[in-house]
C-alpha cells in the first residue's frame, strides 16, 4: 500500500466551497457568461455506489465508493483514487474540478475526475483491499475507459492497486487494456519518471518563483510538511539544487534540524521503519508538529492534505514563499491574509501538475504501445512546468492578481473557450 500523507492540522472548512470561492473571483474577473459559468461549477457526473467486501473474519462490510466526473469538455476525465476513512462527497467534487484546472493549467487535454473509497486501508489486510478495488473497478466499470475516465493513484493507493484495477477492467473487456489507468506498475506500461513526477514539479514551480523573487537557492532554506512520494521527493530535488531542508514531518511527528537535514538517510529511514519518521535521529522532534508551517524559511511546502494553511495559523507563518504540493492545502480564508502578507504562494493546480503530467505522458506511451527514456520524460515534464509558470505569473502581472488566482484564470479561460468553440452541450 501507498504511504498515505498526513495532516497535523485540520481544519473544518468545507473544500468545495474553498474552490468555488477562488473560481467566482477569477471567473468574474474573465466575465464568464451564465450559461458558461453554470456548465464549469458543476460536475458533469456523480456516482455512489455501495461495495459489499468479505473481510478476512469472514463477516460481509459494505463500503461506499464515489467517483466524479466534473468535466470532459477538454478530454476524457482524469483523477486519482483516495483510500481514507474521511472520504465524502464534497471533498471528491472538490478534487474532481481542481483536476479540471490543473490539467487546463498545464495544457493538457483532459477533463477533471476524482474517486474515493471511505475505508482505513491500514487496518485492512492485502487481502481486503484488493478485493475493494476489484469491487470498486466493476462498479465503474461504464464510468472508467481509455477515452471516457482515467483513474490513477492518490492518498492509500499506489501502483499495486492499480495493476489490480486494470487487470479487473481488462477481464471484463476480455483484453488488456493499459491505458484505463495510470501510476502503474513498469512491467505494467507505467512511465518511467512518474514516482517522482509531482514532488519534481514542485521543485521546478519553486526555483522559477524563488527566480522571481530574487532568493538564491544555495542560500535559502525550506520545511516540507508531509514526507510521503510528494513530500520526500520534493525535498530530496530541492537539496540537490542547494536549498537547506531544516524541517520535515509525517503523521509521526515533525523533524527540525538548523544545519538541514540529510534527506536521502531520512528517506532511507523512513523506508526501513514500516514509511514513517518516529525516531528519526536526523532533527529533533518538534513538540507541535504543526508549528513546521510557521517556522522562519524562505519557502514553505505544504505537501500532506487539505486545509492545513487556515485562519488559525496564517498569521504566525512567516516563509516568503508558499509551493503546495498537496491539493488544497491552503483554505480560502487564509487566502487574503497570505497576500495581505505579501508571501507568494504558488498554487496546487499549477505547483503539483507534474504528476497529471506525466499521468498524460504514461497514457500516451501505453497508447503508442512505445516507451519513453526518463530523460526524455523528465526534459518534457520540466518544459511544461516551466511554460505553465510562466503563463500563470504574466496572468497575475495582467489582472494584478495572486498567483493562486492567475491559475484559475488561465485554467477557466482555456475550458470556456473551448466550450464555446464546441458549441456547448
Amino acid at each position: 500500500m501507498a504511504y498515505i500523507e498526513p495532516a497535523p492540522i485540520k481544519d473544518k472548512e468545507n473544500p468545495l466551497e474553498s474552490m468555488m470561492e477562488r473560481f467566482n473571483i477569477a471567473a468574474e474577473k474573465l466575465g464568464l457568461s451564465e450559461e458558461v459559468y453554470n456548465v464549469l461549477k458543476n460536475p458533469a457526473k456523480q456516482v455512489i455506489v455501495s461495495l459489499p467486501i468479505t473481510m478476512d473474519n469472514g463477516k460481509i462490510q459494505v463500503f461506499e465508493g464515489i467517483r466524479v466526473i466534473h468535466s470532459n469538455i477538454l478530454g476524457p476525465a482524469k483523477g486519482g483514487i483516495r483510500f481514507a476513512p474521511d472520504v465524502h462527497i464534497d471533498e471528491v467534487r472538490a478534487l474532481a474540478a481542481w483536476m479540471t484546472w490543473k490539467c487546463a493549467v498545464v495544457d493538457i487535454p483532459y477533463g477533471g475526475g476524482k474517486g474515493g473509497v471511505r475505508c482505513n486501508p491500514r487496518e485492512m489486510s492485502k487481502g481486503e483491499i484488493e478485493r475493494l478495488v476489484r469491487a470498486y473497478t466493476m462498479a465503474m466499470i461504464d464510468v472508467f475507459g481509455p477515452d471516457k475516465d482515467i483513474p490513477a493513484p492518490d492518498m492509500g493507493t499506489g501502483p499495486r492497486e492499480m495493476a489490480w484495477l486494470m487487470d479487473e477492467y481488462s477481464k471484463a473487456k476480455g483484453m488488456t487494456v493499459s491505458s484505463v489507468v495510470t501510476g502503474k506498475p513498469l512491467v505494467l506500461g507505467g512511465s518511467l519518471g512518474r514516482t517522482e513526477a509531482t514532488g519534481r514539479g514542485v521543485m521546478v514551480t519553486a526555483l522559477a518563483a524563488m527566480q522571481k523573487l530574487k532568493i538564491n537557492p544555495f542560500q535559502a532554506t525550506c520545511a516540507v510538511q508531509g514526507f510521503g512520494n510528494v513530500g520526500s521527493w520534493a525535498a530530496r530535488l530541492l537539496e540537490e539544487r542547494g536549498l537547506k531542508i531544516v524541517a520535515i514531518s509525517d503523521h509521526t511527528g515533525a523533524f527540525y534540524n538548523e544545519n538541514g537535514i540529510n534527506i536521502l538517510e531520512a528517506i532511507a529511514y523512513r523506508d526501513g521503519n514500516n514509511n514513517n519518521l518516529e525516531g528519526f535521529a536526523g532533527g529533533e522532534k518538534m513538540l507541535d508538529a504543526g508549528d513546521l508551517l510557521t517556522l522562519e524559511v524562505d519557502v514553505l511546502v505544504p505537501a500532506a492534505v487539505e486545509d492545513v494553511i487556515t485562519i488559525h495559523n496564517v498569521n504566525d507563518i512567516k516563509a516568503k514563499l508558499i509551493v503546495e504540493g498537496a491539493n488544497g492545502p491552503t483554505s480560502a480564508k487564509a487566502d487574503a491574509i497570505i497576500n495581505e502578507k505579501g508571501i507568494m504562494a504558488v498554487p496546487d493546480i499549477l505547483a503539483n501538475a507534474g504528476g497529471v503530467t506525466v499521468s498524460y505522458f504514461e497514457w500516451v506511451q501505453n497508447r503508442l504501445g512505445y516507451k519513453w527514456t526518463a530523460d526524455r520524460v523528465n526534459r518534457r515534464s520540466d518544459r511544461i512546468m516551466k511554460d505553465s509558470f510562466e503563463m500563470v505569473y504574466q496572468a497575475s502581472q495582467k489582472y494584478d492578481v495572486p498567483m493562486r488566482i492567475a491559475a484559475y484564470i488561465v485554467a477557466i479561460d482555456k475550458v470556456a473557450k473551448t466550450y464555446t468553440f464546441r458549441g456547448g452541450f
